[in-house]
């Protein structure tokens, strides 16, 4: 009988693995390098304009400098002991309190406007503009027409007059009259400002929970209740540490309308007339390290209060 041969099937033969080809070290170098070339422009600026001048803020806080003198001398901590040993210079941050109480109004005005805002009705761009147009006008131009806003028969008086109402009140006269009005203006200015804040957070909201709040019997409040307030809850604690802050630095608003005069003097008016009106350019740096430090102490506390969790509405 014929022997047969079976042909037996060999495994393909598999390349071995060529090895990775790396790319030359200049390349190499350059791709870790690109990044800080785009960043050395803002970080140029940041250091020249940003660090740079507190440090050397920091550094004036130690010495007698007047501002104009080339020499000055080192005097440790004396600028700090005479900050805090003269309570008549932290007295001013009593004004604060009506920025504050202001604040919480600014807030609260700017969320409901927002919410009306961030639903289907007539007119809303227009409105949004309106709301918003007051945060783009200069600082100094507002203060001046709230000045004559203000005034004895000015525009306010006028507008009281028809509906009847004579006022003989000089509202920039007197210690309260006039912060009220001060701090009623600063929320006219910032409010437009919290108010895109807060409209982004919203329409960020995926609009399937609404239609799901709906179908489930939910009105207005309750999806404002349970959708719109935890869902804007970092940007409304974003706009609270704002707000502290802005309150405790208020300068350009009663400078220009005031100067300071009738108890409106805000703790920075107080440092810019230690600098530039007493010649106290020492004393008045370690005033405004010590504003720093209270507004860096006060939004730790804030943060630690209300942390910044991430919100989960699903």
């Amino acid at each position: 009988m014929p022997q047969t041969t079976e042909k037996v099937a060999r495994p393909p033969v598999v390349a071995p693995p060529s090895p990775r080809t790396r790319a030359p070290r200049r390349v190499r170098l350059w791709g870790k390098a690109t990044p800080w070339l785009f960043l050395a422009a803002p970080l140029a600026l940041l250091i020249v304009f940003t660090y740079a001048p507190v440090a050397n803020m920091l550094a004036y806080s130690f010495t007698d400098w007047d501002g104009v003198s080339p020499e000055l001398d080192y005097t440790g901590a004396d600028n700090y002991v005479e900050i805090f040993t003269r309570p008549e210079l932290f007295r001013v941050f009593f004004v604060s309190a009506y920025y504050l109480a202001a604040s919480a109004v600014q807030i609260a005005a700017a969320l409901y406007f927002a919410t009306i805002l961030s639903f289907n009705i007539r007119f809303r761009n227009f409105f949004k503009g309106v709301l918003f147009f007051p945060y783009l006008i200069n600082g100094v131009a507002i203060g001046f027409a709230f000045l004559y806003f203000f005034q004895d028969g000015g525009t306010l008086d006028s507008v009281l007059a028809l509906f009847g109402y004579e006022s003989d009140h000089a509202w920039l006269s007197t210690s309260t009259s006039a912060n009220i009005s001060l701090a009623g203006v600063s929320v006219w200015r910032y409010m437009g400002l919290n108010f895109v804040l807060f409209l982004g957070a919203i329409q960020s909201i995926p609009g399937e929970l609404y239609e799901a709040a709906e179908l489930d019997g939910a009105n207005r409040w309750h999806q404002f209740r349970h959708i719109i307030a935890p869902g804007i809850r970092p940007v409304l604690s974003l706009s609270v540490i704002l707000s502290i802050s802005g309150s405790l630095s208020v300068f350009e608003i009663p400078y220009i309308m005031t100067g300071g005069a009738t108890g409106t003097e805000t703790f920075v008016i107080q440092t810019v007339d230690l600098a530039f009106r007493f010649n106290k350019t020492g004393l008045a740096s370690a005033a405004a390290v010590v504003l720093l430090l209270i507004i860096l102490a006060v939004t730790w506390v804030q943060r630690r209060l209300v942390p910044d969790d991430k919100v989960d509405l699903t």
